[in-house]
């Protein structure tokens, strides 16, 4: 079955809660989405120009500053009956994931391979790092409970992700800890 392009349905559901332009979805690609999404620059814009033409969405420029011409975006209602249709959807089977550490450990053949410690504490490093980053983004997002309550799914999503980053630490210094011995 044919992947579907969801890029499409992202953008629709950002811009269901307020005007964007382009970079500011870009940014939030790069920020809040980045730990569970992946676009970029190049597919970004080209799908924009899509939904504006298909009808989905219209736009709006405005001058920021002195200069500066923005173009901002908002969801039509045809872009509004669009979303609603594929947040109806079932969901489609997971993808895999392109883990680069998990492609090198399933290359290893033994546990005594030099390159073992030094790709689990590579690891390790990698996901502490991460974790600090989603808790702090915790702490600036949903420290009080009115904002806990006002954005459900986000709050579901980044208390998945630390958690998510929770286990995977306890199983990756569970592994290292058992190289020693």
């Amino acid at each position: 079955m044919a992947q579907k392009n969801v890029l499409k349905y992202i953008i629709l559901g950002m811009l269901a809660h307020r005007e964007l332009a382009g970079y500011d979805i870009k940014k939030l690609f790069e920020e809040e989405l980045g730990d569970f999404w992946y676009s970029n620059h190049s597919q970004i814009y080209p799908e924009l120009r899509r939904l504006e033409e298909d009808g989905f969405i219209a736009s709006h420029t405005e001058l920021v500053g002195k200069k500066l011409e923005k173009k901002f975006y908002r969801i039509t209602e045809s872009g509004q009956q669009l979303l609603s249709a594929w947040m109806e959807e079932p969901l489609n089977p997971p993808v895999p994931t392109r883990d680069e550490f998990t492609m090198k450990l399933y290359l290893i053949n033994s546990a005594k391979d030099p390159l073992v410690p030094r790709l689990f504490q590579e690891e390790i490093c990698r996901h502490e790092e991460k974790l600090q980053y989603l808790q702090a983004r915790w702490q600036l997002l949903f420290a009080d409970e009115a904002a806990r309550q006002e954005h459900y799914g986000h709050r579901c999503i980044l208390q998945q992700a630390i958690l998510r980053e929770k286990q995977r630490l306890e199983w990756l210094r569970q592994e290292y800890a058992a190289l020693k011995q």
